[in-house]
């Protein structure tokens, strides 16, 4: 069973849809535990979040101290457990010093939650992704580029001085999901294999004709129908389509662009590759850390402010 643990100092959350980080952190900004749930945002209501995250944390606390909790992620959502307003860009990654207090009824914490990011135009928004940006300004203050957070909802990030200067988000990952598990396509992609050549080719193409896009698509379904087409192939080249057709839309922020892409595994790697066929040395950088980096030096901020 975990005890109290005096050397507790403050402890950093990280909160996004499905799951629940939590760092215990020292005098030194080290971490002492480490604490995961599949209590993500999608799934609580406002009334829920204290709990939850007492349900982590509680071992830890102590009556002697009130610890400062500090919160990155959709924890900050409008349908959380209270919204953190964006921040508008251009501007620095959001500091320690304009998180928000939330009220909590456990008098042995203090909490607060950093907000997001916003764009007027074209409208966009981004919430956790700015923490793990602040991560790797920190160890490279002298990034100027873009970066590329793959995943769900892809962000391509503009990167100057420091500021986020401007981002845009593409659905591709939700676009794939969709479309390989509820359209009539999910009969023809259901492989676990994978042919790098077809998903390249299916790049390049979508990227040359975006607009043929809709059409290849089905194309997909016809060509195990009526030809040989393997699942895997097909499943490489739906997937070489859709990050085609972003990265076609993304040129404007790629193109001659120093590009780090913040990812691990497999889909990391696919838009990694997708780039290098460009002629653009993508490289990836592992996430792990970057966000407890970035929650890292917003507390250290927001204590010397």
């Amino acid at each position: 069973m975990k005890t109290q643990n005096t050397d507790l100092h403050w402890i950093a959350v990280d909160w996004g849809t499905t799951n629940l980080r939590v760092w215990m952190m020292d005098g030194e900004n080290a971490v002492i535990a480490e604490e995961s749930s599949s209590k993500g945002m999608g799934g609580l209501e406002s009334h829920e979040f204290e709990p939850a995250l007492l349900e982590l944390i509680e071992p830890y606390l102590s009556e002697a101290q009130v610890t400062p909790v500090i919160c990155a992620g959709m924890v900050g959502a409008r349908e959380a457990w209270q919204e953190a307003p964006y921040v508008a860009t251009p501007c620095t990654p959001p500091k320690g010093a304009q998180a928000i207090a939330v009220p909590s009824n456990d008098t042995r914490i203090s909490v607060s939650i950093l907000p997001g990011v916003k764009q007027l135009s074209p409208p966009d928004v981004m919430r956790g992704e700015e923490t793990q940006i602040a991560g790797v300004l920190l160890e490279y203050p002298n990034f100027d580029g873009i970066i590329c957070l793959p995943g769900t909802h892809t962000k391509w990030v503009h990167i100057s001085a420091g500021e986020i200067v401007s981002f845009q988000t593409f659905m591709t990952g939700e676009m794939f999901a969709l479309l390989s598990g509820q359209s009539v396509l999910r009969h023809s992609v259901s492989s676990d294999e994978w042919d790098q050549a077809s998903f390249l080719t299916a790049v390049s193409d979508s990227m040359s004709r975006p607009q043929s896009v809709a059409a290849h698509l089905f194309g997909l379904r016809a060509g195990g129908l009526v030809g040989d087409q393997s699942a895997h192939v097909a499943r490489s080249k739906l997937s070489g389509m859709l990050i085609g057709m972003e990265l076609a839309a993304a040129r404007p922020y790629w193109l001659g662009q120093n590009v780090a892409i913040l990812g691990a595994g497999p889909v990391a790697e696919l838009y990694r590759s997708g780039l290098v066929e460009q002629g653009v040395p993508a490289v990836v950088q592992d996430v792990a850390g970057l966000t407890l980096a970035g929650l890292t030096a917003a507390f250290i901020a927001q204590k010397e402010g």
